[in-house]
């Protein structure tokens, strides 16, 4: 056959032409569209996927993996697909798949925290989860985008859209403030605690709170700060005082703050600053004084009573406290003395005359010399507490035992409140002492014995025989008056007629008197003259009457000189 083929192609003269058979066949067409479409959707699967975050906490309670749903304002943004341990099985991490739309809120101080059902002194919370389950709560926050979280304990107090400021507050103990504890403006609640933490120094606390919004315009760089906690119990010189804010203040603490634009006040950002905590209101009003002078004071009785931080008082008003009070002994005479000092803050007495310019020592000495003195007083029966009272006493003796050790001016002292009764009493004592009691108590006795003998004796027998037979006569007596009775009537007539003739005789004498007493008689000039001598003499016993009610020791000691009245 190959030689056959040859002569053939040597006899046709021609070359002889291959034809290839294409290889691709429309058959493929149909795999590889749906290639190409498998190949869009997984793109556009992926494309449209939210991102994934991980999520750690400490306990993966009421979480279950596909159900779960992460939440925002109540809305659906994603669900938990998956749950494991960390390698030490301390945590739990949640991977959770969120929308799309919803990356925008992965940032750095995003928070999630788990809601379900919580019962506490400040409320019931999470109550939907009773039907619903528990669910993840998102709080979008700011910063750098992040896809890695820690879970909170506790839903947050304040969330990232709420309106207001956060301030910083150093105290030098937490008290029974607590998360959650309410920011009172005037008595309304206008924030809330945020949390604590100790400072570097480790002995003052930094409270971090929030003022909500309009309440945020008032705080100043010049507010002030202080703790309502609980029950503001004292017993002091003022009496047993009892402060409290609100019920909800007593359960769990709270913090109150005041509103002062002054035009010193400074520009910073409140956020900025950092506001001392106040332990209460009394506190900022002392903080307010700061010019102080101290003085001391010699007391020789007892100052039970007396402590440090016991008001001193100037005619009722407060200058000052006490701020030291000790007892001295002095070897060399063996004996004691207490001085106490008191810090006056001068800038609570407003100065007449401020032009003025006197030093402290000047005005001391001048007013000591005028009688300045300090005294004790009782200013609670209830709580026995003692506060110094400072008045002007001119009448009083200077005494100063003040020696070189003492380096303070000194305010001389006089006896006062108590010690004053306590002298009295003692000065009465004395008195009592000195009377013989014994002797009145025999003289007591013999009178007691007279007085039986007296009653006992035979003549006071007798006249209580006498006395007897006397009250019988009596008796007889008035029984025979009532059987004569009737004849006294009958004579009445008679009496009658009688009292008219004597009637009669009265009036003429009356006219003759009538006659006497005429103003131009000589009787009736004497009667004048009688009746203005009595009308001096009522004067003068009514102005010795008024005497003695005023000085009823003018019997013994005489009239009283002018000056003494």
């Amino acid at each position: 056959m190959t030689e056959q083929a040859n002569h053939m192609h040597s006899t046709s003269g021609a070359q002889p032409v291959v034809k290839m058979r294409s290889r691709f066949s429309i058959v493929w067409l149909i795999p590889l569209l749906t290639l190409c479409i498998g190949l869009w959707l997984i793109v556009k699967t992926i494309s449209e996927r939210g991102p994934e975050i991980t999520i750690s906490m400490k306990t993966a309670e009421g979480i279950e993996a596909g159900k779960t749903p992460i939440k925002y304002k109540d809305v659906k943004i994603g669900v938990v697909e998956e749950l494991k341990f960390t390698r030490d099985f301390k945590n739990v991490v949640l991977t959770a798949r969120l929308n799309p739309e919803a990356e925008s809120f992965l940032h750095r101080d995003t928070r999630f925290w788990v809601v379900r059902p919580q019962l506490s002194l400040r409320g019931v919370s999470g109550l939907g989860t009773l039907v619903s389950g528990s669910y993840i709560e998102i709080d979008p926050g700011h910063g750098a985008a992040q896809y890695h979280f820690k879970a909170l304990d506790n839903a947050p107090i304040v969330k990232s859209d709420a309106d207001g400021v956060r301030v910083t507050l150093l105290s030098d103990k937490l008290g029974s403030l607590d998360v959650g504890s309410p920011v009172y403006y005037q008595g309304i609640q206008a924030g809330e605690v945020l949390g604590y933490e100790l400072s570097n120094d480790k002995h003052s606390i930094f409270v971090h709170a929030f003022v909500r919004s309009p309440y945020d315009e008032l705080v100043h760089g010049n507010s002030h700060f202080w703790n309502v906690s609980g029950i503001d119990l004292t017993m002091g010189a003022d009496g047993v005082q009892l402060r409290t804010s609100s019920l909800q203040s007593m359960l769990y603490g709270g913090i109150a703050f005041d509103s002062r634009p002054y035009a010193d006040s400074p520009d910073e950002d409140a956020e900025d600053l950092v506001f001392t905590l106040y332990e209460n209101y009394d506190e900022i009003i002392a903080k307010t004084y700061t010019r102080k002078i101290r003085f001391v004071v010699f007391f020789e009785g007892s100052v039970r009573g007396l402590s440090v931080d016991a008001p001193v008082e100037f005619k009722g008003i407060q200058v000052g406290k006490v701020v030291d009070v000790k007892l001295e002994f002095n070897r060399s005479d063996v004996s004691f003395r207490i001085p106490v000092v008191l810090e006056i803050e001068p800038e609570r007495i407003v100065e007449s005359n401020a032009g003025a310019n006197s030093s402290s020592p000047e005005v001391l000495a001048s007013l000591v010399a005028r009688g300045l003195r300090a005294q004790l007083q009782t200013g609670s029966l209830l709580t026995g507490k003692l506060y110094v009272s400072l008045d002007m006493h001119p009448d009083t003796p200077i005494r100063l035992l003040a020696d070189e050790r003492t380096e303070l001016p000194e305010i001389p002292s006089i006896a006062g409140g108590f010690d004053q009764i306590t002298t009295s009493l003692q000065s009465i004592l004395v008195k009592l002492d000195r009377v013989k009691t014994d002797k009145i108590g025999e003289d007591l006795a013999n009178l007691l014995h007279n007085g039986n003998n007296l009653i006992n004796s035979s003549e006071t027998q007798q006249s209580l025989g006498d006395l007897q037979a006397s009250m019988k006569a009596l008796r007889h007596l008035i029984e025979s008056f009532d059987q004569h009775a009737e004849p006294i009537a009958e004579n009445l007539d008679g009496v009658l007629t009688t009292g008219r003739h004597t009637l009669e005789q009265a009036e003429q004498t009356l006219r003759n008197i009538n006659e006497t007493l005429d103003p131009a008689s000589p009787l009736q000039y004497r009667v004048n003259q009688l009746s203005q001598d009595l009308s001096d003499m009522a004067r003068a016993i009514r102005s010795f009457v008024d005497l003695l009610e005023r000085h009823p020791n003018a019997v013994l000691f005489g009239k009283p000189q002018s000056g003494e009245q």
